[in-house]
């Protein structure tokens, strides 16, 4: 085999190649990991601005699995976690002009004016509804006013899944986007029983639900996470992944361009820790067949607007996470985070720190004003919905492409990729576009990468042909 530049080179400095490259470094992987931007991270970034700090991404994570917790440590950041305030409990949805909490027990469910009688009656027949079939696949709207109805629909879950995935219900794929729930109507034949008897399940695994997971984030903010992984990694900034080949000794030659230089790194493993339309691009010389199952991953844009108040010029106690704006009340934004409220050092005393998110699926054209529009429409939907004024100053963040979104075909677009790495060996595709896309997702599915790439390592080397 001719000489390689790495064991393995890992394109994409965001969370998951991140996470996976600092794995394998850990394990004693030579590894080389390059970036197309300025600095890691990906959509991760925390900036302090007058005494507050402020997100350009992801907010926080959810502690949903033990592999969380275990990276901290490796990683020396433990001790810099913080978990959401008792208050972050609280969520609130937009109904009516209004904002009303989202129930959490089953007395304040019923007793919520969130939704009407008639919703929280027709709760009570979900035992009932018979499961779809084990092939099926369903879009999350279809699933929802199946089990739960119309109402649950518009006013819990519709908003939900715009604050996950900036989607939309009817597009989203039950078992690709939500997993669970079709796996609690498959094996328990009903959510609410499934709720019950599958906690006991996730008590043994140590993983948690979503709903009952705690959210962190760290004193300096998300940024801290990726800063910490990439401090000891070979990472080449600035450089973009042209193409890749494979030789015919089984090595992997990566095609790079930095500005005007064009260069080869040649490795034993290569993993894509790229968008989806980013793997398209680089691997149609090897694997043409999954390019278009690739392409069909649509990321639609999304904007981000953290809004410093005074808090003598905010009426809303923002005594919560933050709100959700259901589709059906027309809103200009898809929900508002409280960031001050959920994280201590966000902002001072005399301070609030907002962080508002437009555009998805659902309002994409919204997304791509410009930032002086998008910051007045931000104040005004503020303004109505909270009752804040006059804003010390505001910051836009645009994501053109933001979020993959899971859709109807998705996992047999995933299959296709799975397919491709089965015979490609040493290839391997890791992105938030395959296994989820919060934080923790990420996390989870960097260690199958990692896992695999081991395996594949551990295959002694091909003589060349």
């Amino acid at each position: 085999m001719a000489r390689l530049d790495a064991d393995v080179v890992v394109v994409g400095a965001g969370l998951s190649g991140l996470t996976a490259a600092f794995r394998l470094t850990r394990q004693g992987v030579g590894v080389a990991v390059i970036e197309s931007a300025a600095r890691p991270g990906g959509v991760i970034g925390s900036v302090r601005r007058d005494g507050a700090l402020y997100e350009r991404g992801p907010n926080s994570g959810l502690d949903t699995t033990p592999l969380i917790n275990e990276l901290l440590a490796d990683a020396a950041i433990a001790g810099e976690r913080i978990d959401a305030s008792a208050e972050a409990a609280r969520r609130y949805i937009l109904r009516n002009g209004a904002l009303s909490a989202l129930p959490t027990s089953p007395p304040a469910f019923f007793g919520t004016p969130l939704f009407s009688w008639k919703a929280k009656l027709a709760l009570l027949r979900e035992p009932f509804v018979k499961p779809a079939a084990a092939d099926a696949e369903e879009t999350v709207a279809a699933f929802v006013r199946r089990r739960l109805g119309n109402e649950f629909l518009d006013y819990a879950i519709e908003p939900f899944v715009a604050g996950i995935y900036a989607g939309d219900p009817d597009r989203l794929s039950v078992p690709a986007a939500f997993p669970r729930l079709a796996a609690l109507e498959q094996k328990y034949g009903s959510l609410i029983r499934g709720q019950i008897m599958g906690a006991r399940e996730r008590k043994k695994s140590a993983e948690k639900a979503k709903n009952a997971a705690v959210s962190f984030s760290f004193r300096e903010g998300m940024q801290t996470l990726t800063d910490a992984l990439a401090r000891g990694l070979h990472i080449d900034y600035g450089v973009r992944a042209a193409g890749l080949r494979r030789e015919a000794d089984g090595t992997f030659v990566l095609e790079c361009e930095r500005g005007g230089e064009r260069f080869e790194l040649r490795a034993r493993s290569v993993v894509l820790a790229v968008p989806a339309y980013e793997a398209a691009r680089i691997i149609g010389r090897i694997a043409a067949e999954v390019v278009p199952a690739l392409e069909a991953i649509v990321y639609p844009p999304v904007a981000t607007v953290a809004s410093c108040y005074r808090r003598a010029d905010v009426v809303h106690p923002l005594d919560g996470f933050g709100f959700l704006a259901p589709r059906k009340e027309s809103p200009p934004i898809l929900g508002c985070l409280f960031s001050s409220s959920m994280f201590s050092g966000r902002a001072d005393a005399s301070t609030v720190l907002l962080t508002t998110f437009v555009g998805g699926v659902r309002s994409a054209p919204l997304a791509l004003k410009s930032e002086e529009e998008l910051a007045a429409s931000v104040s005004a939907a503020l303004q109505g919905y909270l009752g804040a004024q006059r804003p010390l100053w505001q910051v836009v963040t645009r994501w053109p492409q933001a979020i993959p979104q899971y859709t109807l075909g998705h996992l047999q677009r995933i299959a296709a990729v799975e397919r491709v790495e089965a015979a490609v060996p040493g290839l391997r595709f890791g992105a938030n576009w395959r296994g989820g896309v919060s934080v923790a997702d990420c996390i989870k599915a960097a260690h199958a990468t990692v896992e695999a790439v081991q395996q594949f390592l551990r295959l002694p080397a091909p003589s060349a042909a």
